[in-house]
């Protein structure tokens, strides 16, 4: 009886080892990535290591996101189903990666480099009660002014002082609700002022903020400054966080 013996698979060994390399290098771009951010929020490294650790994580994601994409139309070629499907999830999965790095780099280009945000750039609100924490940051404790003022206001028109037709003590009382509902570290407050710090989720950046209420004829006026204490720009981040915090403060 004649012994069956199995044909060599089409395109030998190398399809199965690409594939599998190609995942590889998927989970090194996720660990690189993925750490950056807690790893500098632990104090582990620094914050130019840790953007390094981002470029880096990228880099071996586009790679592994070739080799996924050769491997795809090879062992589609030689009809080796499995490979080819490793290699198209290696390169589905490299897209969704580094697709956050993508927009914060998109985000970096279409807005000014500042990272100290107002609704009143004439007359800022001050910081003093969290003034101390500011000093041993890299970012100014006083705001930086005229310039920035132009540049916040061209990219930011919308950003106005708000009037709310209640008590003072009404506005205080549901602006402290709102910054106890965002997580934000509430420093302290005076009769008309709020201080607090938010502190990011991935890197734990922290803005600090700062919330004043004037008495006027048609109600209480609320002006905001949302400040980074590190890096040239936010990326938008203050800009967006005081326009959330008024339009919910307005709508209670």
């Amino acid at each position: 009886m004649p012994v069956q013996t199995r044909s060599p698979l089409r395109g030998g060994k190398w399809p199965v080892i690409a594939a599998w390399f190609g995942v590889a290098l998927l989970v090194l771009a996720g660990l690189l990535m993925g750490l950056a951010g807690p790893a500098y929020k632990a104090e582990w490294i620094s914050l130019g290591t840790s953007f390094g650790m981002l470029r880096q994580g990228a880099q071996v994601a586009l790679g592994a996101a070739a080799l996924g994409l050769i491997t795809m139309v090879v062992s589609g070629r030689s009809r080796r189903w499995r490979p080819a499907i490793v290699g198209l999830l290696v390169s589905v999965a490299v897209f969704f990666m580094i697709a956050v790095p993508m927009e914060m780099k998109h985000k970096a280009q279409t807005v000014p480099p500042i990272h100290d945000i107002t609704t009143d750039v004439e007359t800022p609100p001050a910081f003093t009660l969290l003034a101390a924490a500011r000093k041993e940051a890299p970012n100014e404790v006083e705001y930086p002014g005229a310039e920035t003022a132009r540049l916040q206001q061209a990219a930011y028109p919308q950003l106005k002082s708000i009037t709310l037709d209640v008590s003072l003590a009404s506005a205080m009382d549901s602006a402290k609700a709102l910054i106890q509902a965002r997580g934000w570290e509430l420093a302290g407050a005076t009769a008309n002022t709020l201080e607090a710090t938010a502190t990011t989720s991935w890197f734990g950046f922290k803005d600090d903020v700062v919330i004043r209420m004037t008495e006027t004829g048609s109600g209480i006026q609320v002006d905001m400054r949302s400040a980074s204490r590190v890096g040239k720009s936010d990326l938008g981040a203050n800009a967006g966080r005081i326009q959330a915090f008024l339009d919910d403060l307005a709508s209670r």
